[in-house]
């Protein structure tokens, strides 16, 4: 398995140096993520490298660094560790609490006359209180990332890191929120108990196949938005770029016949929302035959990996399997999607190098440019779910958004977002709701 791993390298100061190293580093078959000089000591400079490293292979390549004649190793950084040391996130108050007065108006006797109100009229919960920007980040950790069920306090620095990109793009208060439960009829119990306090639902994380049964269950019950992001946001983001490749290289992206191999969370999101959006054939095959027969349900096919191979005109993969893609069951012309993060089923230049007309991996298609843009929408429109209307939205405005020469739109930009939330907010219907 991949990490990212941060070296502090000091090397000799002089022409060539730094190349002998990434030349060390390149030919372990290791590539650098991030570089940045830290300092220079007279004629030395210390450099941090971000690398991809397995596990079982950093002792190699900075044995072999250790090894050169103008370069050593000093240590690992403990950058991604301090960005995450005391928390990513905290709640901090809008208001200025600067005179005793300020503290009457926002607390008692103040306060009193505002709940009242909303006691009165409900619906002022959502001018007088920051419910329409608070979104519950809901996990119980038994699918966090690529690493499995580890338990929801292992799984909390993803769901602070949502909440962070919640913040930063789309000036949303996201609330990550734990919970030690499997069941999933106790899950959403547990889950409907607190929704007043949130104006939104996101499921994070959760394992399938109890992650469908949790969502819908939510949403039969709550008159709130609930969105599981590992099924829908990757299969908004997952669609935007089908729609930029298809505008890339000039088919009908209805016309074309679809293979999702692996039928988890996110592949039956994918194939979900892909039929709902009108692709005519969608292929699917998953180890698992409750999974097949849930991808039938849907009106996806039952296949195998080598049929998809053979027949689909674009493979999507997100099986969490290295590797599993072979570049021999390439065909040429095929648009190759490996999704599992950090690890693709194939790697995309060796996709395109056996002939795939386009390929890209998880790291571009990422759900970062769906979620905060889908939920400030749904909370700007007041939504009480989220409809397949608002999706197929979402994806179409990262499709129209995406430079000419990329797949997808910088993930950082807060106008993409806001953008995404206006047509989310205008998509935003009573009817069309995504099962």
């Amino acid at each position: 398995m991949k990490i990212p791993e941060i070296l502090l390298i000091e090397s000799e100061h002089r022409p060539g140096s730094l190349a002998k190293v990434l030349t060390v580093i390149g030919e372990c078959g290791f590539v650098v993520e991030h570089l940045s000089a830290l300092r220079r000591d007279q004629d030395k400079t210390v450099w941090e490298l971000t690398l991809e490293l397995d596990t079982d292979r950093e002792s190699d390549v900075i044995q072999r660094i250790d090894q050169l004649p103008n370069a050593r190793v000093l240590g690992r950084s403990d950058r991604a560790f301090n960005r995450h040391r005391g928390g990513k996130i905290q709640m901090v108050s809008k208001v200025n609490l600067e005179s005793r007065q300020v503290l009457r108006d926002i607390y008692t006797p103040g306060v009193a006359r505002v709940c009242l109100e909303i006691r009165d009229h409900p619906e002022k919960a959502r001018e007088f209180t920051n419910l329409n920007n608070t979104v519950a980040i809901v996990t119980n950790g038994t699918a966090i990332l690529g690493l499995g069920d580890i338990g929801p306090v292992a799984g909390l620095p993803v769901m602070e890191g949502k909440s962070a990109i919640f913040a930063a793009l789309a000036d949303i208060t996201g609330i990550p929120i734990l919970m030690n439960e499997r069941d999933p009829v106790k899950l959403v119990a547990h889950i409907a108990a607190i929704a007043p306090s949130f104006g939104a639902i996101q499921l994070e994380d959760i394992a399938g196949p109890e992650c469908f049964a949790v969502e819908q269950g939510l949403r039969d019950i709550l008159d709130i938005p609930v969105l599981h992001d590992d099924q829908h946001g990757t299969a908004v983001v997952t669609l935007g770029a089908l729609i930029s490749i298809s505008n890339l290289l000039g088919f009908d992206l209805k016309d074309t016949v679809v293979g999702q191999i692996g039928l988890g969370a996110a592949g039956l999101g994918i194939a979900r929302l892909l039929r709902r959006f009108g692709i005519k054939q969608v292929l699917g095959a998953d180890l698992a035959e409750g999974a097949m027969q849930h991808l039938e349900t849907l009106g996806g096919t039952r296949s195998t990996l080598p049929e998809i191979m053979a027949k689909a005109d674009i493979v999507m993969s997100t099986t969490g399997v290295k590797g599993l893609i072979k570049k021999e069951m390439v065909r040429a012309g095929q648009v190759i999607l490996a999704l599992s993060n950090p690890e693709p089923e194939i790697n995309p230049l060796e996709a395109r190098a056996a002939g795939a007309a386009f390929a890209a991996d998880g790291q571009s298609i990422n759900n970062i440019l769906g979620f905060p843009g889908l939920f400030r929408g749904a909370l700007d429109a007041g939504a009480k779910r989220f409809t397949d209307e608002m999706l197929f939205a979402a994806a179409q405005t990262l499709a129209d958004l995406s430079p000419p020469d990329e797949l997808m739109p910088d993930p950082l930009d807060r106008a993409l977002h806001r953008a995404v939330a206006d047509k989310v907010a205008e998509a935003a219907l009573p009817s069309g709701a995504c099962d």
